[in-house]
């Protein structure tokens, strides 16, 4: 481990953690609005917003996915230092990491059972650009419509269609992160 990977967590992980987790949850409960996150300063080329996400959402009870463009030694041992989160295979991921390119195809990822829905992985999408223009968004927590830039419509569209199941999307860039859960419908403009 390099003496790099053991700098940039959180200085006041109660805090911060509680901060941060309180912003994914309403970036999750409203699909469409930007929040900011900051507090910690992974390696290149993990983001701000990624990077506090995968402080507050991984322990060493969550197996993380780490996409190849972001799996470097670095980010690998920064991962495993500030949370212990096992690094696995994509099947295997309760949370995932990387580029859009990296994370597809996402038929990949765990979208839950019948009766256990919340046995699906959520994706940590790092983004060139988080802007609310784009694909119309409808569903719960918006009141009448949303947009948000996406990588594609058609992959959120098929996922839709499993609904309840699923997996749940964080949008990343810079320090801002969107969230789209699966319940929430994609139509392209």
């Amino acid at each position: 481990m390099t003496p790099e990977a053991l700098l940039g967590g959180f200085a006041t992980a109660p805090q911060q953690s509680a901060r941060a987790f309180r912003a994914a949850l309403e970036a999750m409960a409203r699909p469409g609005t930007i929040w900011t996150l900051d507090g910690a300063a992974p390696p290149a080329p993990v983001s701000i917003a990624a990077g506090v996400l995968v402080l507050t959402l991984c322990d060493g009870t969550t197996p993380l996915h780490v996409g190849p463009s972001f799996d470097t030694p670095l980010v690998r041992d920064w991962i495993t230092f500030h949370t212990g989160a096992p690094l696995v295979a994509a099947p295997d991921a309760q949370f995932a990491l990387g580029s859009w390119a990296d994370l597809t195809p996402t038929h990949r990822f765990a979208v839950g059972l019948p009766d256990y829905p919340d046995r699906s992985a959520t994706l940590i999408v790092e983004m060139p650009t988080l802007t609310t223009t784009g694909p119309r968004l409808t569903g719960p927590g918006i009141a009448t419509h949303a947009h948000l830039s996406l990588p594609e419509t058609a992959a959120f569209q098929a996922n839709r269609a499993l609904f309840p199941l699923g997996f749940d999307t964080y949008l990343t860039c810079g320090n801002r992160v969107a969230a789209l859960p699966r319940s929430t419908k994609v139509e392209a403009v």
